[in-house]
């Protein structure tokens, strides 16, 4: 019987909820382009519920003792003493969130000497050393399109909360003021805008069709370029390279996955070319943008506001500089972890380990490695290597609380 590891995000601070906002979801059959949702034989939660959190367990509990198999959930997950290291010398399988990621570093890996299985609860296997992986033919699979809708439709709204400063106008309520000129000071429509993602895959895509609507023009750049007929439906012109691209931008939302190729690629010299007073949308990878850089591009100026919900480490430490730049729209990693998301990344985890347990192949798209390379949506979005360097830093979020 296998010993599974679960990391899981901490329960909300006033205790795990006993009702919602809403009563259930709505009913989806399959996603934009016709891949069917997860499809288990089972679920043990009701959709709508708070899954991705520790008391959630994502849902799979009474499925894994029901059948002989041991579950171990933390949200202690970082440094040489946390409940996450304790109890992966033995594990076999191992499930983590990208939105509090239990870093599989080599060094990890080469400690957990039964692990055989590498699951990521949504999309984003980068906390994963991929290399590792691969040296150690240990599989690695993540819950592929489950929460890319959820993410376009958060850049949607970091854009438009930027561009009309949304947010310092809400704070303003708050505060019992009513300063309508400090609020619009900052406030611009996004009509005509010239705006473009780096990466146009699933959720880059569905970013450009939900923009399309506002009357922008649309730009795109990515490794795999898009059929003629759809550029032609979205109204979107192809850019060899991001940096060919950010210099008519007003707006630049980065949709790409983090591995070697695209860790740093906003640096002081790629916001160096985009026009000054851009915004920058990051809800894709933290380490695709060098941290320093992007606090002082809005310290002067050149950037008229950032927004994201991805941080590297994560979690991040108290004095990250992301927390306290100007003109920010920052959050934590939620994007694609609405209540919606999290019932269809909890059914795809559970598919995935029924396919494990009883020798079926996973799904082809769920795949990032396998078989010692790349394989299924790994080796579409993926390059060979490491994008785990400094995750150590995550440890010093509760050295600080």
């Amino acid at each position: 019987m296998a010993k599974v590891v679960c990391v899981l995000y901490d329960d909300p601070v006033d205790g795990y909820p006993s009702n919602y906002a809403r009563d259930g979801l709505p009913k989806l059959d399959r996603y934009p382009g016709g891949q069917t949702l997860p499809k288990p034989k089972a679920i043990d939660f009701e959709p709508g519920v708070l899954l991705g959190s520790v008391s959630g367990e994502l849902g799979l509990r009474p499925f894994l003792e029901s059948a002989g198999h041991s579950l171990v959930v933390t949200a202690d997950k970082d440094g040489p003493d946390s409940t996450f290291e304790r109890e992966l010398g033995d594990a076999e399988i191992v499930i983590s969130q990208p939105f509090w990621p239990a870093y599989l570093t080599r060094e990890r890996i080469a400690k957990a000497n039964k692990l055989k299985l590498a699951i990521t609860a949504g999309i984003g296997s980068d906390h994963v050393d991929l290399q590792a992986a691969m040296d150690r033919g240990i599989t690695v699979a993540e819950v592929t399109y489950c929460n890319s809708i959820s993410v376009s439709e958060h850049v949607v709204m970091m854009i438009l909360a930027l561009v009309r400063n949304y947010i310092p106008s809400y704070q303003w309520v708050i505060k019992g003021g009513w300063n309508i000129a400090d609020c619009v000071a900052r406030s611009y429509d996004v009509e005509g805008m010239q705006i473009g993602t780096v990466g146009a895959g699933r959720i880059g895509s569905a970013v450009l069709r939900r923009l399309r609507p506002f009357d922008v023009k649309l730009h795109y750049t990515d490794r795999h370029r898009l059929p003629e007929t759809v550029e032609k439906d979205l109204g979107v012109t192809f850019h060899s390279d991001a940096a060919s691209m950010v210099g008519i931008c007003d707006v630049v939302t980065i949709n790409a996955p983090l591995h070697p190729e695209t860790e740093n690629l906003f640096d002081e010299a790629m916001i160096a070319r985009m026009k000054r007073g851009a915004y920058l949308v990051n809800t894709a990878r933290g380490k695709i943008c060098n941290r320093d850089a992007v606090a002082r591009a809005l310290e002067s100026g050149q950037l008229a506001g950032y927004a994201g919900d991805v941080w590297f480490p994560q979690p991040a430490p108290k004095d990250h500089p992301w927390r306290s730049m100007p003109h920010h729209g920052m959050t934590p990693h939620i994007s694609g972890s609405s209540l919606s998301a999290q019932a269809r990344y909890a059914a795809g985890t559970r598919e995935i380990l029924e396919c494990w347990f009883e020798g079926r192949p996973i799904r082809e798209d769920y795949l990032i490695v396998d078989g010692g390379k790349l394989a299924g949506a790994g080796a579409h979005s993926y390059s060979a290597g490491d994008a785990t360097s400094g995750s150590e830093e995550a440890a010093r979020f509760r050295a600080k609380a």
